[in-house]
């Protein structure tokens, strides 16, 4: 099987030198807090959000729910789990598809330095601004907590995340490569 690289960025937000915004949510939709309970949520919404697209190819276990559920409780279960920067959101219910459509996990790798886990956005709820609000959201979580600097990390070829990430003032602070071996229908999928 052949053997891909995937560019990859670290990206950081500092809350020092970069204003955190007010989040905003089209009406109707809402943030719900983490509960243990929605564990399985999380993972459905995770596994909806990826499938598909280059960040399943780099990270298999986000191209379905069973990756995506073990992945989950596996956050959910360190010690370093952030439960104040862990957000889903809710749609109304009049949208065909689950009333979820966005996660996010939030990590503390320090006393000031949280790490983002998964941003995910279900496809028939993209280019409403969701993103950005979720991710807002969890920078409160984090900054509640105590952090005051924010990474992510992100493939490159995921323009539109690397430019959401910019717009709210990360910067990328390092450029690394991971070698997947990709199996020749992924390689055909992603062309």
């Amino acid at each position: 099987m052949p053997v891909r690289y995937f560019k990859r960025y670290r990206m950081e937000f500092d809350a020092k030198k970069q204003p955190i915004p007010e989040p905003a949510l089209p009406p109707g939709f809402e943030f719900v807090q983490w509960e243990d309970r929605f564990v399985d949520t999380h993972a459905m919404v995770k596994a909806d959000s990826f499938s598909g697209e280059i960040d399943a190819t780099v990270f298999p276990c986000l191209s379905h729910f069973a990756g995506c559920q073990k992945l989950m409780r596996e956050i959910a279960r360190g010690k370093n789990f952030l439960p104040a920067a862990t957000w889903l959101i809710r749609h109304p219910s009049d949208i065909p598809t689950s009333r979820y459509c966005g996660t996010i996990q939030g990590m503390l790798r320090s006393n000031q330095l949280g790490a983002i886990q998964n941003i995910g956005i279900s496809p028939s709820c993209r280019g409403l601004g969701l993103g950005r609000a979720i991710l807002i959201q969890s920078l409160i979580g984090f900054a509640a907590s105590g952090a005051s600097r924010v990474y992510l990390d992100v493939t490159a070829a995921n323009s539109q995340a690397v430019s959401l990430y910019h717009s709210l003032g990360f910067q990328i602070l390092e450029t690394s490569y991971l070698s997947v071996v990709v199996s020749e229908t992924a390689e055909v999928a992603n062309s």
